[in-house]
């Protein structure tokens, strides 16, 4: 059929549409749309964690294979820079400053490369975060996948170099007259607590890193002040017996000097229970749980801002 409009042209005559007078929400609902690039349910998310699981492992080992790749010695770098940092440490602490104080003899060396290299690993897995997104932008913005695996791939390259490392830090404690015992299993929970605790660390720090990229500028300052209060390079207990007791139980505490203590608990023979905190295992637990979910739940809170602006 049709009618004439009063300006004497042809028109077409249409039935009124059920869509007329809803609103673009309703339309989107009525017809399954969704907002391109909107944040998925927590329950959601961490399906498509599990489905990006082998480009997550992938990623990891690419980047760690890249990362000396101009270098003429490779890999070698990744046990060669902690060793001399614990070089140089032993120098200075050790020789000049008397930190091996109060020590056994034979245990401050291997209480300084277990620090060195496990001190290291939360270091690094806490920088790649705060790099995460600004340094992956055009992978952010080209491909839609959950930018979580970013920050978890790179707290996963750390571990992956840490237990490259571990060979070196077995072969300096035996060589102190340490030798493999029960014990020595406690290492692999301790590690397990820490790459959760780090990638929770990774993943706060990634959201924060892709809205002030300059954040990475300021961190190597807060990590080297943290790296002193964690009893790195001396005994906490020993160098505050002079101290109030809460100022050493508050450095203890902190979660890089509780991840240290304890794997040198379990290394190094002459290194016992008394030089632990109270609770330490409830607080290595702890740290791991509250940072680890915690930062995980306030990065995927921003999954849709990532890449934009």
């Amino acid at each position: 059929m049709s009618d004439t409009t009063h300006d004497g042209a042809l028109a077409t005559s249409r039935p009124p549409s059920d869509d007329a007078g809803l609103s673009p929400a309703e339309l989107a609902r009525k017809y399954g749309l969704s907002v391109s690039g909107a944040r998925p349910r927590l329950g959601e998310y961490v399906r498509q964690l599990w489905g990006r699981r082998h480009f997550i492992m992938a990623f990891s080992r690419a980047k760690l294979v890249a990362q000396y790749s101009q270098a003429k010695l490779g890999q070698v770098w990744q046990v060669a820079t902690p060793l001399l940092n614990a070089l140089v440490y032993w120098l200075i602490f050790a020789l000049i400053l008397k930190a091996d104080r109060g020590m056994p003899k034979g245990v401050y060396i291997p209480f300084l490369v277990i620090g060195i290299f496990v001190f290291t690993f939360t270091q690094s897995s806490l920088m790649a975060g705060v790099r995460a997104i600004p340094g992956n932008l055009g992978l952010v913005r080209a491909l839609h996948f959950p930018r979580a695996s970013l920050p978890i791939s790179f707290s996963m390259q750390q571990l992956q170099q840490l237990l490259y490392s571990m060979i070196v830090v077995f072969v300096v404690v035996m060589a102190f007259g340490n030798f493999p015992r029960l014990s020595w299993l406690l290492v692999v929970p301790v590690l397990v607590l820490q790459f959760v605790f780090n990638t929770g660390l990774a993943l706060v720090f990634a959201r924060a890193g892709s809205k002030t990229p300059d954040l990475a500028q300021l961190m190597p300052f807060v990590t080297r002040t943290w790296m002193y209060a964690s009893g790195v390079m001396f005994s906490i207990s020993t160098m505050l017996k002079d101290r109030p007791q809460w100022i050493a139980d508050a450095l203890q505490w902190n979660p890089a000097a509780i991840y240290m203590d304890l794997i040198r608990f379990a290394l190094i023979d002459k290194y016992g229970a008394e030089n632990l905190p109270p609770h330490v295992w409830a607080f290595a637990v702890g740290w791991a749980v509250v940072i680890g979910l915690g930062g995980f739940v306030y990065f995927w809170k921003a999954e849709e801002r990532y890449g934009r602006g």
